[in-house]
């Protein structure tokens, strides 16, 4: 019977502590600027949550917009994290998340625009599938070049991200541009009924969220429940193991890649259809790659992902708060998740020479030993 794999206490402690080093370290930041850090770390509860007293947070929290702009940033870092993990899982590393997303976000307004008129029941997932198609068909060629042709995915992914969105830009002031109002740029509105519910009123927190959920479910799921789990997970870790397993190493390989794409493409149609209501140049802040710092950070553990993404979460959109109501300048946000990623990086370091120092203190004592056991001898 297999052992059940106890949880890595070590890493999580690490993990805390390096959160605290880290506000610790905004704090000091706060203080020798002079702002005050406990009236400022208020200032981005507040601004995260919306709530000024524990009495609110506890009474009124799931009422309040910034609330709810934070749960929709949570879900937004969440499915790109975990769309990272998903290809790291297998050995291959998605840089490109943010053009896949691009597509995926214009593909679906796009269809969206066709459907005008039609059910929502027909549009919406007409577009999700669109989205999932062209998101995962741009991922697939840096995956078929990495395993068929051994080309770096990091390399191709990056150009294919700048590619993605100039040609975003090319069809959102060109061939799809509206023909509604004078804007420069984007689609023309979605039909009302297309559009996601706002579950608070005033934040951008839709109904997505829920579809968010049964999906970061079901990478949970797969990654640490099933056989196929467990095959991308041998085949990230030794892939000539694996191959001579048995396995299918390069069909896998180009399957996690393909998937996280299809993800990505997915997280550009929720932004359309549940805060935007149309395709808009910039429509991602640089989403992916939060979310794969993410990822990194909690070493594409689907659970710790989630976690961390409501941190970076209630930093990032408390960090408005903090300037508005502390004067504190909100990049402040940056130096703090700065430092989290310094600490985390350098954990694995620190361990490793303190269990290097461990391992040469026993092998010093129990040479000792033996020599102290021949003398008698």
């Amino acid at each position: 019977m297999a052992q059940k794999k106890k949880p890595n206490w070590g890493y999580f402690a690490s993990l805390a502590l390096s959160v605290g080093l880290a506000l610790a370290a905004g704090a000091i930041i706060m203080w020798a600027a002079g702002y005050n850090p406990v009236e400022a770390y208020g200032a981005l509860l507040q601004g995260a949550t919306g709530c000024d007293t524990i009495g609110e947070f506890f009474t009124e929290l799931f009422t309040k917009r910034q609330f709810g702009n934070t749960l929709e940033y949570t879900m937004v870092l969440a499915l790109t994290g975990l769309a990272c993990a998903l290809g790291a899982r297998a050995g291959i590393f998605n840089v490109g998340g943010e053009g896949q997303l691009y597509l995926g976000a214009i593909v679906s307004a796009y269809i969206g625009v066709l459907l005008s008129g039609c059910s929502a029941w027909l549009a919406i997932p007409a577009a999700a599938l669109g989205a999932m198609a062209v998101g995962g068909a741009y991922a697939w060629i840096p995956g078929v070049l990495k395993v068929k042709l051994k080309v770096n995915e990091v390399i191709t992914t990056i150009m294919l991200n700048s590619i993605a969105i100039y040609f975003c830009a090319y069809l959102s002031t060109g061939p799809w541009k509206t023909s509604q109002g004078n804007r420069v740029s984007g689609t023309d509105t979605l039909d009302a009924s297309f559009q996601f519910t706002r579950l608070i009123k005033g934040s951008s927190l839709s109904t997505a969220i829920f579809a968010a959920a049964v999906i970061a479910l079901l990478v949970w799921y797969v990654m640490s429940k099933t056989a196929t789990g467990y095959s991308l997970k041998m085949t990230g870790q030794n892939r000539r193991f694996a191959f001579f397993s048995g396995l299918k190493v390069d069909t896998l390989t180009i399957g996690a890649m393909t998937i996280s794409g299809a993800m990505c493409g997915l997280v550009g149609m929720f932004e359309v259809y549940g805060l935007k209501g149309n395709y808009q140049d910039g429509i991602s802040n640089e989403f992916y790659f939060d979310g794969l710092l993410v990822a990194m950070i909690m070493r594409y553990s689907p659970v710790g992902i989630i976690f961390m993404s409501i941190l970076f979460a209630v930093l990032r959109i408390g960090a408005s708060g903090m300037e508005l109501n502390a004067g504190v300048p909100g990049e402040l946000y940056r130096i703090i998740q700065s430092v989290i990623i310094f600490f985390m990086a350098a954990q694995s370091g620190i361990s490793a020479a303190v269990k290097a120092k461990r391992a040469e203190k026993k092998a010093r004592q129990a040479a000792k030993a033996r020599l102290e056991v021949k003398s008698r001898g």
